[in-house]
């Protein structure tokens, strides 16, 4: 089994499911007292948080890749970045190392493209929605039109985001203008499944609550990161 590195604390939150999901993956796999083989650099978040809506990605990007390339030096031999958003620098972080970087929307547009679905809708954070780097790759490499919500639904989504779900805070109100904004754009816009594309929304809705599929991007990049480790 590979040791993969990790990083994570993009919100801790997210990077706890993750050390669960790998853990049990592996479990489920291999039996007995089996586990991951794992190093983990977790950042403080405001930090990183700061940077992100100063859009001071650069500075961002040092922090990223200082932390690959400790837990590369510590023996990571595969790196799992915990977070979608942080993926916009997944290229500049994967340039400064020699050990592969196991890509999260690469994760995902294989998963949504197996089902045949082509019009997901992307609930992230505002820079993941707004920006091109999760979009076009999934546009790009696997033919898919990812809808995102409009303005009124990007600052709904990316302010429970921050200000609950990072924080550890689940509301039933929020749940539920989630669930209303993915109904509106099946409605609107013909959506034909979910992607969970920020790593805490699994804390928030899941499968359970749809009938079309739900794409949870925590589970998918962990599955990956497994294949990987288990190669």
């Amino acid at each position: 089994m590979k040791t993969l590195g990790l990083i994570g604390g993009m919100s801790w939150e997210s990077t706890a499911i993750y050390y669960r999901f790998l853990n049990e993956i592996v479990r489920e796999r291999l039996g007995g007292l089996h586990s991951a083989k794992l190093l983990l650099w977790s950042f403080d978040f405001a930090e990183i948080a700061e940077r992100q809506h100063a859009g001071d990605w650069e500075g961002a990007g040092v922090l990223l890749v200082a932390a690959a390339r400790k837990l590369e030096a510590g023996g990571a031999q595969g790196l799992v970045v915990c977070t979608n958003t942080m993926h916009k620098l997944a290229d500049a972080v994967q340039a400064t190392i020699s050990i592969p970087l196991i890509h999260i929307a690469d994760a995902t547009g294989q998963a949504v493209a197996a089902t045949g679905m082509k019009r997901p809708a992307l609930l992230a954070t505002r820079f993941t929605m707004e920006q091109d780097f999760y979009k076009g790759r999934l546009a790009d490499k696997y033919d898919l039109q990812p809808v995102v919500p409009d303005q009124a639904g990007r600052d709904m989504v990316h302010k429970v985001i921050y200000d609950e779900l990072c924080q550890g805070i689940v509301r039933s109100e929020s749940k539920s203008a989630y669930l209303d904004e993915v109904g509106r754009m099946r409605r609107d816009d013909g959506v034909d499944g979910v992607i969970m594309g920020c790593t805490e929304i699994t804390m928030l809705i899941g499968q359970g609550d749809f009938d079309i599929p739900v794409f949870d991007t925590t589970r998918i990049h962990a599955e990956a990161a497994v294949d990987f480790a288990l190669a």
